[in-house]
């Protein structure tokens, strides 16, 4: 599937703004997370994966 190209260089500077503030609030809710005792959970390739407190990872393949 082909995306189309814009032409305006704002929609760019706003969806990297945007990135921006996104990679932020996860960064955070990830610090939170530790601090509160709690896993952080990420998927790859249909692989589930918890990032322990203790820096421990554990997978769960589907």
């Amino acid at each position: 599937m082909r995306v189309k190209k814009l032409n305006k260089i704002e929609v760019y500077q706003k969806a990297s703004e945007l990135s921006a503030i996104m990679n932020d609030a996860i960064k955070e809710t990830q610090e939170e997370n530790k601090k509160k005792g709690l896993p952080n959970v990420f998927s790859i390739d249909n692989t589930i994966f918890y990032e322990m407190p203790d820096g421990k990872i554990i997978e769960k393949k589907k």
